[in-house]
């Protein structure tokens, strides 16, 4: 209380200044310093954090965030790469949905095996209950076995395959070659489902496929070691069994995919 009376009375407010012990050299100082250690160096481009180690072995003691500001504002630092401005995104705001088999996300990703070298492996997972409907693994990651996911989803939600069964359904995929072709638009249209191809380069749009890979590598891809895409084909199909029955999902009230799935479907026929 005494501290702030006796600034208000005060006739001249203090300047502003960094608070602590003052350090040895000045900011213009230590600005020459960094001036003469960037065409000293045998490297082009060096950063803030090479100049602070530079810095040191000349004996120049100081922080890394001082040089940061001090280079920056002199505009020493390196020209780095611009920044992306997009534009309005077509798929801004939530892309779950609120009953099973209205929207299905399916992707693609790689893993290798030990003797048949890489493999690409197919998902589809559904949106509303995040219940993986499909997965496949190729040795080469053609058109067709792309299309192997949403064929094993349809024969197990729809209970056939044949021209329509799928209408009312959304397909989501992202714009690779796999999906964009002919022969898989095509089995979208002659089952009735529609293409949902998410915005070029905004991975968000199909984010419920792209978490969904990012948990079959943590829990199976990267801490397992595969043969054959035989042995990898078998090991997705036990694995994906399991995600659905374990796998527990927090916007769900830490239900699994399978339990999410019965409780939408049976909310649905009440709503």
């Amino acid at each position: 209380m005494y501290r702030h009376r006796a600034r208000r009375q005060a006739t001249t407010a203090p300047a502003a200044a960094r608070r602590g012990p003052k350090t040895a050299l000045t900011d213009e100082a230590l600005l020459e310093a960094i001036r003469g250690v960037l065409p000293a160096s045998p490297f082009l481009g060096e950063g803030h954090r090479k100049v602070w180690a530079r810095l040191r072995a000349q004996r120049v003691r100081t922080s890394k965030t001082r040089c940061l500001r001090l280079m920056r504002q002199a505009g020493l630092l390196a020209p780095g790469r611009a920044r992306r401005v997009l534009g309005p995104r077509n798929h801004d705001g939530t892309i779950t949905t609120d009953r099973p088999d209205d929207m299905w996300g399916t992707d693609a990703t790689c893993t290798v095996t030990t003797l048949e070298g890489q493999a690409t492996v197919f998902i589809a997972i559904d949106h509303g209950a995040a219940e993986c409907v499909g997965i496949h693994a190729a040795k080469v990651g053609t058109r067709f076995e792309a299309l192997e996911p949403i064929r094993q989803g349809i024969k197990a939600r729809f209970g056939a395959y044949g021209p329509g069964v799928a209408r009312g359904l959304s397909i989501r995929h992202d714009n690779g070659s796999q999906y964009t072709s002919d022969v898989f638009q095509n089995e979208l249209r002659f089952l009735g489902a529609v293409s949902s191809p998410s915005f070029v380069r905004s991975p968000e749009g199909n984010g419920c496929a792209e978490r969904f890979i990012r948990t079959l590598k943590e829990q199976l891809l990267w801490v397992r070691t595969f043969s054959t895409v035989k042995e990898l084909r078998r090991a997705l199909l036990e694995w994906a069994l399991r995600y659905n029955e374990n796998w527990l999902l927090e916007r769900h009230d830490f239900l699994s995919p399978s339990q999410a799935r019965r409780e939408l479907m049976q909310s649905k026929p009440a709503a």
